[in-house]
């Protein structure tokens, strides 16, 4: 799931590093499991996010096939939350990831496989045309 923060300075894209690939919170989706419940479910247990907002509807894109034919599915999903937690999950004995980062669009396309470049710039063509709710408060205080 590509979950984004708003700040002052724009918007910010929340990535998490395994090994030395960063990525978006994702994972499998469970038997009998939807796949948009399956990424809400991830993102909570990758990272105890759990105030996600479907701004911008429930929009999804997927990836081609990769490593041995796994298919991504990605949703955006707004979050007012900053820290994130990486839990240690039981079955592994330590945390899916080694580390997070709130990045901006530049940031997140730099640290990103080829794999994933595409997603940032499809969610950002949802996200960046919208005119910040920051900026409206702000005009009319």
């Amino acid at each position: 799931m590509v979950v984004v923060r708003e700040t002052r300075e724009g918007w910010l894209y929340l990535l998490l590093r395994a090994y030395n690939h960063w990525d978006f919170p994702k994972g499998m989706v469970e038997p009998g499991e939807e796949p948009l419940a399956a990424a809400i479910r991830e993102v909570r247990e990758e990272t105890l996010i759990e105030d996600l907002e479907f701004a911008w509807g429930e929009v999804y894109t997927q990836t081609n096939p990769y490593s041995r034919g796994k298919v991504a599915r990605y949703y955006i999903a707004k979050t007012r939350t900053s820290e994130v937690s990486l839990p240690v999950i039981e079955a592994l004995g330590r945390a899916e990831h080694n580390e997070f980062r709130w990045v901006d669009q530049s940031a997140a396309l730099r640290l990103v496989s080829p794999r994933v470049a595409p997603i940032i710039e499809w969610a950002a063509g949802y996200i960046e045309p919208r005119q910040s709710t920051l900026d409206v408060g702000e005009a009319s205080a």
